[in-house]
């Protein structure tokens, strides 16, 4: 009989999984309006000029996306976390292209300012006569470079916050100005798939980003929001101190173990996530995107 209890028991836990699975199909169906020539895009008007969000959009590859965002049309908000000058710049180039541009100022790790940064981030969509932004990229981050016998625990806590902790609680907070049809993108890492001494703090952020990207993909299909990550490789910046940039033997050996040949580039991502919030790349949801010119195949 023990036995039989068991079986029963399992069987009772089974259809409650097949109840809770059923339910949650139906309610996507009521809540969902499909549009079939367009489904992710229902909401949106054909003469919509879409609003960006990129966090750490000043320099390095938040700067490239933000460009290349607007190249193809975007309007963006991006913030920038101390250097003001160079974000103003930015915001000047934008703004000479003919597009609308405004840079806020944002620590990721600071959780505490979000609700702030979400009245920022309302006071633009006013000035701009919009309601609602179409598109986030999760991009800041920081790097710090430790085995995981060497890193701190206030390491592994600034690396949470900013890289998991933030991106968690920021989109939370931003989920109620983003359109319905609209797209996030979260930036993960080459390290998230192959491993290298010293990167085990910051790889595991970028895994757990992975794992949210599906679940935000899930629970936001409701509304029409397809959900990303973009995982670049090395590239060239002034990331973690721009060891790949300016180290020549690191910058030789990811170049050796790159199927194409070479280091990346930050021109190389950012056209990565503009593109892939471009209509015609609608129905791509819930993936991972590596663009690292074929690393450590």
């Amino acid at each position: 009989m023990a036995v039989g209890g068991r079986l029963l028991s399992v069987s009772k836990h089974s259809d409650r999984i097949v109840e809770i699975y059923s339910a949650s199909i139906a309610q996507y169906h009521a809540l969902t309006v499909f549009d079939t020539l367009n489904p992710l895009e229902s909401k949106m008007p054909q003469s919509h000029t879409p609003i960006a969000i990129v966090t750490g959009g000043s320099r390095g590859l938040g700067k490239n996306m933000v460009q290349k965002l607007a190249k193809n049309g975007t309007d963006v908000i991006f913030t920038y976390r101390s250097n003001r000058a160079e974000a103003d710049a930015l915001v000047a180039e934008l703004t000479a292209q003919g597009r609308r541009a405004a840079a806020l100022q944002l620590d990721t790790g600071k959780i505490g300012t979000f609700a702030a940064f979400a009245d920022a981030v309302r006071g633009v969509l006013a000035q701009w006569k919009a309601e609602r932004f179409d598109y986030l990229v999760n991009n800041a981050g920081i790097g710090i470079h430790g085995t995981v016998a060497e890193t701190t625990e206030a390491q592994f806590d600034e690396l949470m916050n900013v890289h998991f902790k933030g991106v968690f609680f920021l989109t939370q907070t931003l989920l109620p100005l983003m359109a319905d049809g609209g797209r996030i993108v979260n930036i993960s890492s080459g390290l998230a798939r192959f491993a290298l001494p010293g990167y085990g703090a910051y790889a595991a952020m970028k895994g757990a980003i992975e794992v949210l990207t599906k679940y935000l993909a899930k629970e936001l299909g409701p509304r029409g929001i397809a959900v990303n990550v973009v995982a670049p490789g090395a590239i060239e910046t002034d990331f973690g101190g721009g060891t790949v940039r300016d180290n020549a033997q690191v910058n030789a050996m990811v170049a050796s173990n790159t199927a194409l040949g070479r280091v990346g580039q930050p021109d190389d991502i950012g056209g990565v996530v503009a593109s892939l919030l471009q209509p015609d790349n609608r129905w791509i949801n819930a993936q991972r995107i590596e663009a690292s010119g074929g690393m450590f195949l």
